[in-house]
């Protein structure tokens, strides 16, 4: 059996596992930062295409009974996805904040917020096409970011050097 067909299960596994321990929550930071450092390292979207359990488990499962419409404009857009970010972001800063350091509090924050993303995104994949949630997603969006930065920060290099070259 190929890691694709079986990724969903680690979704699963992991609000298993957190119910039953929220020690396990902790494991919401790979989530959320391995398709931040595949980014970082060059790597775009990656997480998204290969590794994302969240988005196997909505192909996998939620396709079964998704109605498959199109998502709205509006959701697709820029200012939509940033706000989610940005509303996420603030949802995961406050319970940091919250935990005042408390390993067991932070687990249950990040446990939260992956719930609370995990049944939005089922929900979105229900009424809309099963990976409606990906579209929008702000892990996604935060791999979109860095990459657009990454490749516009080394387009401006490149045209330094060509400026340079040409003043010598």
């Amino acid at each position: 059996m190929k890691f694709n067909e079986v990724r969903w299960i680690i979704i699963v596994m992991f609000f298993v596992l957190s119910i039953t321990n929220i020690w396990f929550g902790l494991f919401g930071v790979i989530c959320m930062g391995l398709p931040i450092f595949q980014a970082l390292r060059g790597k775009g979207k990656l997480h998204c295409k290969s590794h994302c359990p969240r988005g196997s488990f909505l192909s996998k499962v939620v396709s079964k009974i998704s109605l498959r419409n199109s998502l709205p404009k509006f959701m697709l857009t820029n200012g939509f996805k940033n706000t989610l970010l940005i509303i996420m972001g603030v949802m995961l800063t406050i319970s940091m904040i919250h935990s005042g350091g408390n390993p067991k509090k932070i687990a249950f924050g990040l446990f939260r917020l992956m719930g609370i993303s995990f049944i939005f995104g089922i929900v979105l994949g229900i009424f809309f096409k099963p990976k409606a949630w990906c579209a929008i997603c702000p892990m996604g969006h935060s791999t979109t970011l860095i990459t657009n930065l990454k490749t516009r920060n080394k387009f401006k290099r490149e045209q330094i050097e060509e400026i340079k070259k040409k003043r010598a």
